[in-house]
């Protein structure tokens, strides 16, 4: 059975232009094999109830209507044939039945073991969700300090317009996964990040964090409400939601792809 990894880490926002915010929240996530049967804790499920669950109609297309896999390896199939190795998810675990995920990703790899496309699965808290693949034009390993970039189709805060472009990063070492995200539009952007240390999933040090860090996804979405009240008390303009974008998957913008200097997490 293949195991969990605990990803102990932080995630960063910065916002850009005229209305200045940032902070900075500790955060857990999962990386695990989305294919493999699990060697699963005491406390964890996997398409059942658990304290802690996993399911997989949670990912893969509509909101808690998915196929998980199942639409990743088909997605892989279609823009990325030689993307046949594992494949990886990054994400929030459900914590007593509820989930919210701002992005989950999935790792998906050659056979060669070296990763050669990611999908950035991005879902709002108007319950919107759409997909960004990150990949090279011809399917090359993605290393460290590559700049992957995609349209902005959807709208996620309120506080920003959806046009402009993402571009992502990623640090996939056997220690570290680290996500870069430079948001930019014609009066301003956000920066996002997500970096954190790779280990074994362990009941008590698992625990021990969600003492510190209570309620799971629960506390994610009250700390993005809370970022939206100071925002407003700041002044920043809020915008009414368009609607969802129709297609559920955007390609990356191949003629716009660079690399960039390598860049360490922490």
């Amino acid at each position: 059975m293949a195991r969990i990894e605990h990803i102990e880490g932080y995630t960063w926002h910065g916002r850009k232009g005229d209305i200045h915010n940032d902070f900075r929240y500790g955060i857990d996530y999962l990386l695990f094999d989305a294919e493999a049967e699990l060697d699963l804790p005491w406390f964890m499920g996997r398409n059942r109830r658990a304290l802690v669950s996993l399911h997989d109609r949670d990912y893969g297309g509509p909101v808690r209507q998915g196929a998980g896999a199942k639409w990743a390896r088909a997605v892989l199939a279609a823009h990325v044939p030689s993307a046949t190795g594992p494949l990886l998810l990054l994400t929030q675990p459900r914590f007593l039945g509820y989930v919210f995920n701002p992005i989950s990703v999935w790792i998906a790899h050659n056979d060669q073991g070296q990763v050669c496309a990611l999908i950035a699965e991005v879902t709002n808290t108007f319950g919107d969700r759409h997909s960004y693949l990150v990949a090279h034009p011809q399917a090359e390993p993605i290393a460290r300090g590559d700049l992957i970039q995609a349209r902005k189709m959807m709208h996620v805060s309120p506080f920003q317009v959806v046009e402009g472009t993402y571009e992502f990063r990623f640090d996939l070492r056997p220690e570290v996964v680290g996500l870069w995200i430079d948001y930019t539009h014609r009066a301003g952007g956000v920066t996002a990040t997500l970096t954190g240390r790779r280990a074994p999933l362990r009941a008590g040090r698992f625990w021990a964090r969600a003492l510190r860090r209570p309620f799971g996804a629960f506390r994610v979405m009250a700390l993005i409400h809370w970022q939206a009240v100071i925002l407003q008390l700041k002044g920043a303009l809020y915008l009414r939601k368009p609607p969802a974008p129709e297609a559920a998957l955007s390609l990356p913008l191949k003629d716009e792809q660079k690399t960039g200097s390598p860049i360490d997490g922490g």
